[in-house]
């Protein structure tokens, strides 16, 4: 098990993504992921107020509450949810009543008491950022939330939450969750990750497994012609350097007997501050290897491999 951050969160060391459930997934297939999921010791399940919105016929908060539903039918014990703030076609922003109107709309569409970890989604310049950071410590002192996060911020931008959040006398946020994979390093590991190491901050990085390209499906630079809703965001990492990390992790993979998926997943677990990669499931039968990603252990020689194809340049002092 691993601890998000100064929490109190204990979790298997993978997320699993709700992006898909009312997209790609559908209410029935969204019921069997989860229940694969928690079935191989899954408890870390992660969404938005937004998801998915962004589908004809979709108004936001399609995902919540699948996952609600999900709850109520099984009741699991121990199943930590995470979910955001700040794109709900309802609820835009992070002015302080918006943020409690959106979180109690969450909760009701999850039909939890309290939810265990609340992200701001996206950074809203238009708010001061101290009424932002207050509105999320009220949420904590009302039990609404458990302990709360922040999504796509800027190092300067957390830590000014962070002294703001000590100012009021709120919480800290205890998580950070960034784009971050092996094809996606450099903004990360230059800037938000020495945060998170500072402030004992945990990582949860969505973009996982890069769209898909890190599953080993898009092997060439023709990924861009195949049809899914995916396919197109995985076409840009097919590049010489894209496809050498895929071969890197195929090796690797099958060395321990698993996929590249889990391998790929493997490796951003074992970075510094990261508490648990964010990986989504449209179809039951790839739990399985999200699963795998979450126990894989890689020898440092692995691990020293996969940096080496995957090398970028750090920014200069």
């Amino acid at each position: 098990m691993t601890r998000i951050g100064t929490s109190s969160l204990d979790i298997l060391p993978l997320s699993l993504g709700g992006n898909v459930f009312g997209w790609t997934a559908d209410r029935d297939a969204s019921f069997e992921i989860l229940d694969a999921f928690v079935a191989g010791g899954g408890d870390f399940i992660d969404t938005a107020d937004a998801y998915s919105a962004w589908v004809p016929g979709n108004a936001g908060g399609e995902s919540e509450t699948i996952i609600g539903e999900w709850l109520a039918s099984r009741r699991p014990e121990g199943v930590v949810v995470a979910t955001k703030v700040s794109q709900h076609p309802d609820y835009k922003g992070l002015a302080g009543p918006n943020v409690r109107a959106a979180a109690e709309a969450s909760l009701t569409r999850l039909g939890v008491d309290t939810i265990d970890l609340y992200y701001a989604h996206f950074d809203d310049a238009s708010v001061p950022l101290a009424e932002t950071v207050q509105a999320f410590g009220d949420l904590v002192a009302d039990g609404i939330v458990r302990h709360t996060a922040v999504s796509n911020y800027t190092a300067d931008r957390i830590r000014e939450w962070i002294r703001l959040a000590d100012e009021l006398g709120v919480p800290r946020p205890v998580a950070i969750q960034p784009h971050y994979n092996l094809v996606h390093r450099g903004a990360v590991e230059d800037s938000i990750v020495p945060v998170a190491e500072e402030f004992g901050m945990g990582l949860v990085p969505y973009y996982a497994l890069a769209s898909g390209f890190l599953t080993g499906k898009y092997r060439s630079t023709d990924a861009a012609g195949q049809s899914s809703p995916r396919a197109g965001g995985a076409a840009k990492y097919a590049t010489t350097q894209g496809i050498e990390i895929v071969d890197a992790l195929e090796g690797i993979g099958r060395a321990h007997g698993v996929s590249i998926a889990a391998t790929a997943l493997g490796w951003l677990r074992a970075q510094p501050t990261v508490a648990a990669p964010i990986a989504s499931a449209s179809q039951v039968g790839q739990v399985a290897d999200l699963l795998d990603g979450a126990r894989v252990e890689l020898t440092a020689d692995e691990l020293a491999e996969l940096d080496r194809v995957s090398s970028w340049t750090p920014a200069t002092a």
